[in-house]
């Protein structure tokens, strides 16, 4: 099993079980760097587990935040090796270091606290590598075919061809089926014309999943989808799962091209309530309030560089007109980022690579999320959520929404200050861009949750370190 799903969310099996091993190796290391720093165990009658734990699940947290254990990273040895670095003496350090003065019981001392990094690096890097030597992702990977030549088999030709796109599945080819265009054998793939049963092939070639492709989707046997013979296969333990679903799963996001209105009815999740959105508006109001009082020194320190690179003039401050919770508008304020005359004509314009309208202290706002503070006061006013879609322009969803099929329909949550397509995706300011960051923000509105939410924030604190996204 390649994946398992919690709350709705997809997990990538082999990196949850690497976290969980790093979680319970480092509570060993919280132990070991006691006794490194004092020459002794604590002792008995302290609740030392109590810090150790706090010491494992702060690194595990800062890691995760760091992208560690996210299966669609690309980066290679060295690239994760930085990240991990980052996630433990960086991060891990931080967060340690402020639940110490929080809760200074928790605290694991100064000296225990320094080797017990030194030793976490090292414990992690060793885990790590036994665990990639003798584990890693091919054990658990499946062996899949998918069902289908034409267009929406297309998709997985050519975007999922990438190693870190099959991280969780061996794709042994594609199977011609009666009615659909060859389109993917032009892109490298492998066709398969079948000279036998579709079950005896899976027997033979150990299929573990059919990933159900084709263009014409009617129930007759002739129209190409050979209902007898998959149920035969789903009878045997094969799985038979549609291409939607698939990419769900795979991608992280919900495809609107190939998106049908009988697949939102009968999919689950899209789940609300009012126990859920009292606990989502609970948890806004926590995670915004605690940080308007930890980030106004900063908002006010980037008022007044923004104010100088003014020359003392003009508002530091930007009020815009945005879309949120079912369509309905309100107003927005940003720190001030481009000069006062950006949209001299008084028509909202896409912001471009390296757009001449951006001061020199608001690109350095725009890379950090800083001019994005503000919005926390709309978070606490009922506007918008700390997690959610990007709020937009008035003037671009009209746009957006006759080019994008299903595009309204990220108007169901309350916008957000960043969300799952903000992580997964780089900053976008076109109709191509904004069509593929819908694929994401779809996927969010299925399977939101505080879990996912937690997840978009450890992630957001990746995109402020490295600029990632930020244009």
């Amino acid at each position: 099993m390649a994946h398992v799903r919690v709350f709705r969310h997809y997990f990538h099996t082999p990196l949850l079980l690497l976290s969980t091993i790093e979680a319970v190796c480092l509570i060993a290391v919280a132990y070991l760097a006691y006794l490194t720093a004092y020459q002794e165990l604590p002792g008995a009658g302290r609740p030392y587990f109590i810090s150790a734990l706090m010491f494992s699940l702060c690194i595990v947290a800062s890691m995760v935040a760091m992208g560690v254990y996210e299966a669609r990273i690309r980066d290679g040895w060295l690239g994760m090796l930085l990240r991990t670095i980052a996630g433990i003496f960086l991060l891990g350090g931080m967060l340690i270091g402020l639940f110490s003065y929080v809760f200074p019981s928790l605290a694991i001392g100064r000296s225990a606290l320094f080797f017990g990094l030194l030793e976490a690096f090292v414990v992690v890097t060793v885990v790590r590598w036994l665990f990639n030597a003798f584990i890693g992702d091919s054990v658990m990977k499946q062996n899949i075919v998918v069902y289908g030549t034409g267009v929406r088999a297309r998709k997985i030709a050519t975007r999922m061809r990438r190693a870190s796109d099959q991280r969780a599945f061996v794709l042994l080819g594609f199977v011609h089926a009666a009615g659909d265009e060859d389109l993917v054998s032009e892109h490298g793939a492998t066709l398969i014309s079948l000279e036998q049963p579709l079950a005896e092939f899976c027997r033979e070639h150990d299929i573990d999943e059919i990933v159900t492709a084709l263009d014409d989707r009617r129930e007759r046997d002739e129209a190409g989808l050979p209902i007898n013979e998959l149920l035969e296969c789903r009878l045997m333990g094969v799985n038979v799962i549609d291409i939607q679903a698939f990419i769900e799963r795979e991608a992280g996001k919900i495809d609107v091209e190939l998106l049908r209105p009988s697949w939102l009815v009968f999919a689950d999740g899209f789940a609300t309530g009012i126990l859920r959105d009292g606990v989502k508006r609970g948890f806004d109001l926590v995670v915004a309030t605690t940080m308007l009082v930890l980030t106004w020194p900063i908002m006010l320190l980037a008022c007044l560089l923004m104010w100088l690179e003014n020359r003392c003039t003009g508002p530091v401050l930007a009020i815009q007109t945005r879309i949120g919770l079912d369509g309905r508008e309100f107003r927005l304020t940003k720190i001030r980022s481009m000069n006062v005359d950006a949209e001299e004509d008084g028509q909202p314009q896409w912001t471009e690579p390296d757009d001449p309208r951006i001061t020199r202290v608001g690109r350095w706002l725009r890379k950090t999320r800083i001019d994005e503070l503000p919005q926390l006061i709309s978070v606490i006013r009922g506007d918008m959520s700390f997690v959610g879609p990007r709020p937009e322009r008035p003037e671009f969803v009209i746009q957006l929404r006759d080019k994008i099929p299903f595009y309204d329909q990220r108007h169901r949550v309350k916008p957000g200050i960043t969300g799952w397509a903000q992580v997964c995706y780089p900053y976008g300011a076109s109709v191509v861009d904004s069509r593929e960051k819908l694929n994401y923000d779809m996927y969010y509105l299925k399977n939101q949750g505080l879990l996912l939410d937690l997840i978009i924030l450890l992630q957001t604190v990746e995109i402020i370190l490295i600029g990632d996204g930020a244009r």
